[in-house]
């Protein structure tokens, strides 16, 4: 959190300069979300997220010439890193849906065996669920869900209309809702 306030113009111009300290602490601050977008987005493939991640900060390095500040520099880059995502998926002409989701969360002691197995099958269905809208759909529910941008700055981030944002996210919520009425009963009780 610290570091992404000490993101400024003044480190931002030293990154077009060429200043590998200042590319540096840009890239402490963001890679983190930049990887979790990317590991969202490929269903938790580590390998994936992790080539992603890397493309996107070599385009970074290389085009941030480009930044002209007429938007906050996170919605440029989380432009950068959906269309990385995006054509990263369309390289692949593949479905990702049977990757290995990975730990991601630490185990409470206080829970039961059963119910974190239970938990572990919810979540690994709603990644599943997640992973198989059409990637427009997928990348709006990631940036609202996974990264709590503003419809604002999804449009910016994503190249299009508010009201665009709006729809997909609306689309990619029925989608969801249909795909995962089974588990409402699971989900209530589960916690």
């Amino acid at each position: 959190m610290m570091l992404l306030q000490a993101i400024n113009d003044e480190v931002l111009e030293a990154c077009r300069s060429g200043d590998a300290e200042a590319f540096r602490l840009l890239f402490e601050s963001y890679k983190d979300r930049v990887y979790s977008i990317a590991l969202s987005f490929f269903n938790g493939d580590v390998a994936t997220a992790d080539d992603v991640t890397q493309q996107v900060f070599i385009k970074l390095m290389t085009q941030i010439s480009q930044f002209q500040g007429r938007s906050q520099f996170s919605t440029w880059l989380y432009r950068l890193v959906t269309n990385a995502c995006l054509d990263h998926r369309r390289g692949l002409r593949r479905f990702l849906f049977h990757q290995d989701t990975g730990d991601l969360e630490v185990p409470d002691a206080r829970r039961s065996v059963e119910s974190r197995f239970i938990a572990d099958q919810i979540e690994g269905e709603i990644r599943q669920a997640i992973a198989a809208l059409k990637p427009k759909l997928r990348i709006a529910v990631l940036l609202k869900y996974f990264d709590d941008l503003s419809y604002d700055e999804m449009a910016s981030a994503l190249g299009c209309s508010r009201g665009t944002v709006a729809s997909r996210l609306n689309r990619g919520h029925r989608i969801l809702a249909h795909r995962l009425s089974h588990l409402r009963g699971q989900v209530a009780s589960g916690d």
